[in-house]
């Protein structure tokens, strides 16, 4: 472990034993302070978050799009207090702290013991939206975790997961997709975040009218398990409830290859988390670069001449 990987398990560590015996209301405050410190030092997460802002809005100017940046910290650092305070949260606390529009879509789903895979996008807290699932649902779910360095913060975040009600997997391809799949065939819930995929087997999409790559893997699941997909958005607003809401069921196409409905299906999701995003965009916290024209420029050289990040 370097010096930098050592620093950043600190800060971590500090933040989930320090920050959760804090006050809410003082926690909240200090949030916001270090949420515009960052913004008024405009570091590469803050002029990507921007950039990724003038996707979703694009006849956006520079104040507005500075604006809803510094809205956007705001949003990220209560994800980031708020998860560092769950683990010291009564479940009274979890109860009263979301509220989600369209909750039949998940509860017949699992009624009919099919299974369901819900899809969600890095729109406000999914942690806490989880911690809701299993607290006042009761409903256990499945989840994957990426590999983060040092390893001893991946066990951080999968300790914290777990001590949710969360199964948390490594993502490690086939592996965690196979044990996915047998929960699903036993009626179970699995909760992935899935609007960002690198990987070579990502599914491009259509997303604010250019080409993202996102996981095929909530569609290929439904399509091998029989399981209802189901995709979902979170944001938040003046209160301290969270909001949310489950869309409709994505569908697999009657007709087509393996491929083609993943496609659509994918497509589908797309199109449900780019509803939510664009009504809540400052609750989108997409601090990395998303689309292929970022993730290699030469895809499109006229952008590139303009300069955008």
């Amino acid at each position: 472990m370097n010096a930098r990987e050592r620093l950043t398990d600190a800060l971590y560590g500090a933040g989930w034993s320090t920050v959760k015996k804090l006050p809410e209301p003082v926690a909240v405050r200090l949030g916001r302070v270090i949420a515009d410190l960052a913004w008024r030092q405009r570091g590469k997460g803050v002029r990507r978050l921007e950039s990724n802002y003038a996707r979703v809005l694009p006849d956006a100017g520079p104040e507005r799009l500075a604006a809803l940046s510094r809205a956007g910290m705001r949003s990220y650092l209560r994800y980031w207090m708020e998860s560092f305070r769950l683990p010291a949260w009564s479940a009274e606390r979890v109860a009263a702290g979301v509220e989600i529009k369209d909750l039949h879509h998940l509860t017949d789903g699992m009624a009919a013991g099919k299974g369901v895979v819900l899809a969600l996008p890095h729109l406000a807290n999914w942690d806490l939206a989880g911690a809701w699932v299993t607290t006042k649902l009761g409903i256990p779910f499945t989840t994957v975790a990426e590999r983060l360095k040092p390893e001893t913060l991946y066990d951080r975040f999968v300790a914290y997961r777990e001590g949710l009600g969360m199964e948390v997997l490594p993502h490690n391809g086939g592996a965690a997709f196979g044990i996915l799949a047998r929960r699903l065939r036993a009626g179970g819930l699995v909760c992935l975040v899935a609007d960002r995929d690198l990987s070579a087997s990502g599914v491009e999409v259509g997303f604010f009218g250019e080409t993202a790559r996102m996981p095929a893997g909530p569609a290929l699941l439904a399509q091998q398990t029989g399981a209802r997909l189901l995709p979902a958005t979170l944001w938040y607003d003046d209160s301290p409830v969270m909001r949310g809401r489950v869309h409709p069921p994505v569908e697999v196409p009657a007709s087509g290859t393996r491929r083609e409905k993943t496609s659509v299906m994918t497509q589908a999701l797309a199109d449900a988390f780019a509803k939510g995003i664009a009504d809540h965009p400052e609750d989108w916290h997409m601090l990395q670069r998303l689309w292929l024209e970022d993730l290699d420029p030469g895809r499109n050289p006229e952008r590139d001449r303009k300069g955008t990040p």
